[in-house]
């Protein structure tokens, strides 16, 4: 099949009969740690960088990412508990949108997953580090009469051993990728919380961290980069959102994982950037942006000549899951695209073997090693993939809030097996009864703001981001005039069977009874209305 043509299926239709599927092989603690390995890691990523750059106030700058990300994680429970399609936030953005938004949405997702496998990639080669200083070695390279200051070779060419194998793992299939999450997460969540412990009973001092707070206080434009560079932490919830239509009863297993995977995350960011306050100056997280939380436990009394290498290995570990959650992620993503025809349905196309799709899975983890060479010679490739990630990350959400709103009043016959708390009746009648939901406005407003904050303190991101999503739309509209299908308009597609055939598939009878039972009652109510001579 060529790329930029449509095939042959019916448009609108996501599958064809006789294409190889995604398998369900997800299982509670996988969708779990699909998540885990993603979010679980950027404390792992972002303190040093966020330390360096909100100083006496990271953990004010991780309070407010952390309280707009439980706005996220809500409103992706209740959308992938609805909607347990492959594609996370851009599929929701999809139903709710339309065609147009939907593939900005993705495509803006994409940019944050390419850069996820890179930047978590080159941390893992950071923390390795820690054994090999070496790796650590800068000098100023030349390439084509042009002078890059300060890179680091050995660590880029490391991370990209490491995507390699990663991108091979993932084309082998994702029970062989789940369980390697599975793993390690368990090892990571155990070892994290040991750190924990041990440095508020051995080396917090509550006094050097309002020392840190008064006399090291960021002004607005810091403590604003700081917290728009911990948005690092929000991509975890799209990792299960993308794994939901290969998980094991999605609608009652996402639910739980996200909601854990919610408080886990939580606590573990504003614990570990109060410890760092309370334990070593600001100005030495800075200067170990490649292993800083190794840095921190190495200062720990009595347990850091441990504690020092055992969370390096760790923490190497980690970030390597992340960058693995990444490569699903985005391939995940392209292959919802494609079929959708939002993207040449090339991408869409799954191996009759592996049944991962594969074409996706090469395609942009080779662009994630483009983004990872091209930041690498900077003098801080951290610091340049951060920017680039917070403009994607907060465009994207900010669409999938507004689509949480609308499906709410667009489709309220979808069962909702997990609603967003606190909501305002806003109709009913004869219909099922529509509510808005405080915390996807209060969600809204905050992610909103990161995309002020990134535009104003981003200076990469608010080039490379924009420049992304405009060259991201002109392939889409290439792509629609040459298929023969609407640039502006949306595709009309059922959505109803479509649904009705996932919740099937994934064996949620009770679900898919009250699907159908609400379908039925939609349908008595449009006939009821018709004879009346009322609307529709």
């Amino acid at each position: 099949m060529e790329i930029g043509r449509v095939d042959t299926m019916e448009p609108g239709r996501a599958e064809s009969e006789s294409e190889p599927r995604l398998r369900r092989a997800v299982g509670p603690w996988g969708s779990f740690t699909w998540g885990y390995a993603d979010v679980g890691a950027d404390v792992y990523v972002a303190l040093g960088i966020v330390m360096a750059a909100a100083q006496g106030g990271t953990n004010v700058a991780f309070l407010f990412a952390g309280l707009v990300y439980v706005c996220v994680g809500l409103a992706y429970t209740e959308l992938a508990a609805a909607y347990p399609f492959a594609g996370g936030g851009q599929f929701y953005v999809l139903r709710g949108l339309g065609d147009l938004l939907g593939f900005i949405a993705g495509w803006a997702v994409l940019l944050d997953f390419t850069i996820d496998i890179s930047i978590f990639a080159l941390s893992s080669a950071g923390y390795i580090s820690f054994f090999f200083p070496v790796l650590k070695t800068s000098i100023d390279l030349r390439i084509l009469g042009l002078t890059f200051v300060g890179t680091k070779p050995l660590l880029i060419a490391l991370a990209t051993v490491l995507v390699a194998f990663l991108t091979t793992l993932n084309i082998i299939g994702v029970r062989e990728s789940s369980r390697f999450n599975e793993v390690l997460g368990a090892l990571d969540i155990v070892s994290e919380s040991a750190i924990v412990f041990f440095g508020f009973l051995f080396a917090f001092n509550g006094s050097f961290l309002v020392h840190q707070m008064t006399t090291a206080w960021p002004d607005p434009y810091h403590l604003a980069y700081g917290a728009s560079l911990a948005i690092i932490s929000f991509v975890g919830l799209e990792s299960i959102s993308q794994a939901s239509q290969e998980t094991i009863r999605p609608s009652t297993v996402v639910p739980r994982t996200s909601i854990a995977l919610i408080l886990t995350v939580l606590i573990y960011a504003l614990a570990f950037s109060n410890l760092g306050l309370g334990m070593l100056p600001w100005q030495s997280f800075a200067a170990h942006n490649e292993d800083p939380i190794a840095w921190l436990a190495s200062h720990i009394p009595v347990i850091g000549l441990i504690a020092g290498p055992y969370v390096a290995g760790l923490g190497a570990t980690l970030v390597l899951i992340s960058s693995n959650a990444g490569v699903f992620g985005a391939s995940r993503i392209t292959y919802s695209m494609g079929r959708y025809h939002l993207l040449p349905a090339w991408f869409g196309h799954a191996h009759p073997r592996f049944r991962t799709p594969v074409r996706s899975l090469l395609v942009f983890s080779g662009i994630a090693l483009l983004e990872l060479w091209g930041a690498g010679l900077s003098s801080n490739a951290y610091d340049t993939l951060g920017n680039m990630y917070a403009f994607g990350a907060a465009s994207a959400y900010t669409l999938v809030f507004v689509s949480l709103l609308v499906l709410r009043v667009k489709d309220p016959w979808t069962p909702r097996p997990f609603r967003v708390p606190f909501n305002v009746r806003i109709a009913g009648g004869d219909g099922p009864e529509i509510a808005l939901p405080i915390v996807g406005v209060l969600g809204f407003l905050g992610v909103s703001s990161i995309v002020v904050m990134v535009v104003l303190t981003h200076t990469i991101g608010r080039i490379a981001g924009p420049a992304w999503l405009i060259a991201g739309v002109l392939l889409y509209a290439l792509y629609r005039q040459r298929a023969g299908l609407p640039v502006l308009r949306s595709i009309h597609r059922d959505w109803d069977a479509e649904q009705l055939a996932v919740y099937r598939d994934a064996g949620e009878l009770e679900i898919l009874e009250e699907f159908e039972e609400n379908l039925q009652r939609r349908q008595r109510l449009i006939l009821a209305r018709t004879r009346a001579g009322g609307p529709r």
